[in-house]
């Protein structure tokens, strides 16, 4: 450890998959993510990784080609971002409930229309019900290192669950950073070889992979699903602890608290505007409002009882959503927390915040406004109405 490079996000997104030592990449591009796949070819053309590169034609392509070789028992990877995500949901899909582990890097990105191509979280909260295990970064460190534990989580007998590392794009993705890059010694000492035989294709062992499947069978698939997914949030924890142990950095495992310990008020936030936040609860702090911060790392599975116990006691909290859910006026992460604290004997003051959509930025003095107007309604245990950070 200690070699530290000065990295984008997509950089340390290429060097993570690479210590990974995947079988099969599949390569196609899409901004912000172009530069990850383009930077995996590099290192297959140069000889410096030894893995299958398959250039295909389409993000749809790009999802098939790793479905069958996940199938096969292969380590996959490969990345993508919003229309392309969108275009590859069909097999996305599949690869889930099939239960074929793997890690995709998405460098999240607004959805159209109107058009754009600039950052947001849309693509990625639209899809939290396909099945997907999805981890947020906040730091080109963490996107590295949660590349490298996606796929012990992943392919953990418990779990076999795929992974979507999720960063902003542009901000993170195209950003630089110092990052500790671990030696391959170091990565293949933590990162074991796989070892998943549920699903092989094999023409010695000839099996069926998803036959066309009756209703009652149907549903012991799906209960076996949620109830893997309920067991990853212990694995994702676990394996953030050891990782923790061999390399230093802890992330917290499904989420990370800030200066919540006697916190009236919290803020709750999803990857690259953590850092703003923590400006802001440290702003907060020195006028006096005592003030913390939630990172959620985890969208699924969903780590409602680790949400709850933080903010046991808090008097407001507001989340900072990146999208919209279109059913409700407000932001998805809100909903989901919502959910998280509904069985609390306490009642919060709470709202839910929309900003950033579009590459829109979310300044510190936007969030420390957010605090302070949660200090002074703290005692209105109610829900407040949406706050948007508009521009003028």
């Amino acid at each position: 450890m200690g070699n530290i490079k000065a990295l984008t996000g997509n950089k340390a997104a290429t060097i993570g998959a690479a210590l990974s030592r995947p079988d099969l990449i599949a390569a196609y591009p899409i901004t912000p993510q172009s530069s990850v796949v383009e930077g995996l070819a590099d290192l297959v053309h140069n000889g410096e990784l030894n893995s299958n590169l398959i250039q295909v034609e389409s993000e749809h392509s790009a999802m098939s080609v790793v479905q069958g070789a996940a199938a096969a028992g292969g380590r996959v990877f490969t990345a993508t971002s919003a229309q392309g995500l969108a275009l590859m949901y069909e097999p996305y899909f599949r690869m889930s409930t099939l239960r074929l582990p793997m890690v995709m890097a998405l460098a999240t990105r607004e959805m159209t229309s109107p058009e754009t191509i600039w950052s947001g979280q849309q693509d990625a909260m639209s899809v939290r019900e396909a099945g997907w295990i999805q981890i947020f970064c906040d730091s080109n460190q963490e996107i590295l290192d949660m590349i490298i534990q996606g796929y012990m989580i992943s392919e953990h007998p418990d779990v076999l669950v795929p992974v979507n590392i999720c960063y902003d794009g542009f901000y993170s993705s195209h950003l630089i950073e110092g990052v500790d890059v671990p030696t391959a010694e170091e990565v293949n000492a933590f990162l074991p070889t796989p070892s998943f035989n549920h699903a092989a294709l094999d023409p010695r062992t000839p099996m069926a992979l998803d036959p066309l499947t009756p209703g009652n069978i149907l549903m012991k698939y799906r209960k076996s699903h949620l109830e893997a997914m309920q067991k990853a949030a212990d694995v994702i924890d676990s394996v953030d602890a050891k990782f923790a142990a061999q390399f230093g950095r802890y992330y917290g495992g499904c989420i990370s608290e800030y200066r919540c310990e006697d916190a009236d008020v919290v803020i709750v936030t999803v990857a690259g505007m953590t850092g703003a936040g923590m400006d802001a609860v440290d702003m907060a702090r020195e006028n006096g409002v005592r003030a913390g911060l939630i990172k959620l790392r985890a969208m699924r599975p969903f780590p409602a009882a680790r949400i709850a116990d933080a903010l046991k006691g808090k008097k407001a909290f507001a989340t900072i959503d990146r999208s919209v859910s279109f059913g409700w006026s407000q932001g998805p992460v809100h909903m989901e927390i919502k959910a998280a604290v509904a069985d609390l004997d306490e009642k919060f003051m709470h709202f839910s915040v929309i900003g950033g959509l579009g590459g829109a930025d979310i300044s510190v003095d936007e969030l420390c406004d957010c605090i302070a107007y949660m200090d002074r309604c703290k005692d209105e245990a109610c829900e407040h109405e949406t706050r948007w950070l508009l521009k003028d």
